[in-house]
């Protein structure tokens, strides 16, 4: 059996490459280094085809009806979704199908342009705001996931575009613009789904920044040996996602493991870790993984949305309003850079942060 010290010089190794999975894949592997294969209690428990219920489908909410008359039927839908799920899908959101079709092309053209080119952006600082890298908590968890990511950050939502790679530079300009009137569009909605003043979550400015990741799944040849990401909630207030058609995404429901079913044009919509805890637990931060698979490459966009800078300190508690005499705050107040260093600190590991901040 390999020490940990065997197992942190392979990683170390793979690390130096700058090549990601990608590269092994490109190399021509065809049995996976034994730092991607997760034990077989995680595997049993998170990569059997047989575990996920194929009669729950996650909600698929329609946002035509903010504006035509039934934004009432439409709150209601995102509170139930929120409270029960911690996930939905939305459709009719605004964002043309091209500039959704464009990102999924140019972050599938990022990750294959040739290893010369992409190392260049090759990083694992956390204060990098453009950054290609191959599993960010590398060396903090035991198995590692058999992805690679195009991280940038969009402090209090803006970037300098020249800052890009130029391969998918305009698309994602185009797109971030998009997904950042969006997010201000479910803010809105989701402060009235929990009975607050349609500007409520606006205004404490806990969605102002965003991170887009761009994962990349190459094919897998022995898949239900490893991960393409391991069990998991966002430590974001929300999180807005564009899956391909392949899937692979599942959601924990009530103990079961539940695929989101790609649907044309939709995007995903993940309650995050802080969300749950401002909302004392009314909304649920949903765990959520992603199988590998013998077939891909699964191309993903993942925006991450945190408070504004001048806030990344402040601490955030439950919603007083949320808080009931009987009951109280369940979380301590946290701030978000707090919350990600404990995060990054512990890995992917397969259990939620938020215990750690329960009173």
């Amino acid at each position: 059996m390999a020490s940990n010290q065997d197992y942190h010089r392979a990683k170390a190794d793979f690390d130096e490459t700058k090549a990601g999975v990608k590269g092994l894949l490109d190399s021509g592997v065809l049995k996976i280094p034994k730092m991607f294969i997760h034990p077989p209690e995680t595997l049993r428990q998170t990569t059997s085809r047989e575990t996920h219920n194929v009669n729950l489908q996650v909600p698929v909410i329609d946002l035509k009806g903010v504006e035509s008359g039934n934004r009432a039927k439409t709150v209601a839908e995102i509170k139930e979704a929120s409270e029960s799920w911690g996930i939905f899908q939305v459709v009719n959101h605004g964002i043309p199908a091209s500039v959704l079709e464009e990102m999924i092309e140019v972050v599938q053209r990022f990750h294959e342009q040739p290893k010369e080119v992409k190392m260049k952006w090759y990083s694992r600082e956390h204060e990098q705001q453009v950054k290609y890298y191959s599993n960010g908590d590398l060396y903090v968890s035991k198995a590692v996931n058999w992805r690679d990511s195009l991280s940038c950050h969009y402090a209090d939502g803006t970037l300098d575009p020249d800052a890009l790679p130029q391969v998918c530079r305009v698309a994602i300009k185009n797109y971030m613009k998009r997904i950042i009137d969006l997010n201000d569009t479910l803010a809105k909605l989701l402060s009235e789904a929990l009975g607050l003043d349609t500007g409520y979550l606006a205004n404490i400015n806990c969605m102002r920044t965003a991170t887009l990741v761009c994962h990349y799944y190459p094919s897998c040849p022995e898949p239900d040996l490893t991960l393409g990401a391991t069990k998991h909630s966002d430590p974001s207030y929300l999180t807005i996602l564009l899956q391909d058609s392949i899937g692979g995404l599942q959601v924990l429901h009530r103990n079961q493991w539940v695929d989101v079913q790609p649907v044309k044009e939709a995007l995903i919509i993940n309650i995050g870790d802080l969300m749950q805890l401002i909302t004392n637990d009314k909304f649920k931060s949903v765990e959520h993984r992603v199988l590998s698979a013998p077939i891909g490459p699964r191309i993903s966009a993942a925006c991450f949305f945190y408070p504004s800078t001048a806030n990344s300190c402040k601490p955030y508690g439950p919603i007083k309003e949320l808080v009931s005499e009987k009951g109280g705050p369940i979380y301590r107040e946290t701030d978000h850079k707090e919350y990600m260093a404990y995060y990054r600190a512990k890995g992917l590991d397969g259990d939620s942060c938020l215990p750690s901040f329960m009173l």
